[in-house]
């Protein structure tokens, strides 16, 4: 109560408050060095945030560029040059060592993730698409599926199965959605989990009756169930 009573005497008497800033004001005469570096540091802070921004801000530029040709190698299938470069332009590789923290590197581990899968080179894959990240409703669970991908081809159908999941439950949508469904479902199949993978397909029953897995997920859960 006593705290709460000198509160209000500091806020509502301007005496009390002009002497609480004389003290202040004392203080800092007295303590120039203090003052000095505490304001010091924060401008260092402050410096350093907005340099930082600022150097980020051109490497990002500089990695944007030097990615357009990579990414047109891998669109054309010539993913050796995509991911290594031509001598001329940087690959995918490279732009990763050189310009890690840009946006652009983020990408590029997705195209050399998708480029060591196709390649046969699956732990690899799945080393880059573990350093991918984003919140694009599409190349996101699309970077999660070929996880998914990975694991199988390398029979860890249990990885496979929760990268699977991942997929479908991200942004569901009815474009893509059921396929990853359909990838988990055969994922616990391989499991012997017969029973999870005839809950996925319900799922595609269920919730994506107009796409074009419905078929084959009544199908399937119909031969599940019939052999359970």
């Amino acid at each position: 109560m006593a705290k709460k009573e000198e509160k209000k005497d500091l806020l509502e008497n301007p005496e009390v408050l002009a002497e609480t800033v004389k003290g202040i004001e004392h203080w800092i005469e007295d303590n120039p060095k203090i003052v000095f570096g505490v304001l010091g540091v924060l401008l260092l802070l402050v410096g350093g945030f907005f340099g930082y921004r600022y150097y980020i801000g051109g490497q990002e530029k500089i990695a944007q560029k030097e990615m357009f040709q990579a990414v047109h190698y891998f669109e054309a299938d010539s993913l050796n040059l995509a991911l290594k470069g031509d001598g001329n332009n940087l690959g995918f590789e490279q732009i990763i060592e050189d310009y890690g923290m840009t946006d652009a590197a983020n990408l590029a581990n997705y195209y050399a993730g998708a480029i060591s899968l196709k390649q046969g080179k699956f732990q690899l894959a799945i080393f880059y698409f573990e350093d991918f990240s984003s919140n694009d409703i599409l190349i996101q669970p699309r970077a999660y599926s070929l996880m998914g991908d990975a694991y199988m081809e390398l029979k860890d159908y249990e990885s496979a199965a929760k990268y699977y999941n991942k997929a479908s439950s991200y942004k569901p949508n009815k474009f893509f959605t059921p396929t990853y469904l359909m990838k988990e479902a055969l994922a616990y199949e391989k499991l012997n989990k017969n029973d999870k993978a005839i809950a996925v397909y319900q799922k595609i029953i269920d919730a994506f009756w107009d796409s074009g897995e419905y078929q084959n997920a009544r199908k399937f859960k119909a031969k599940l169930e019939a052999n359970s």
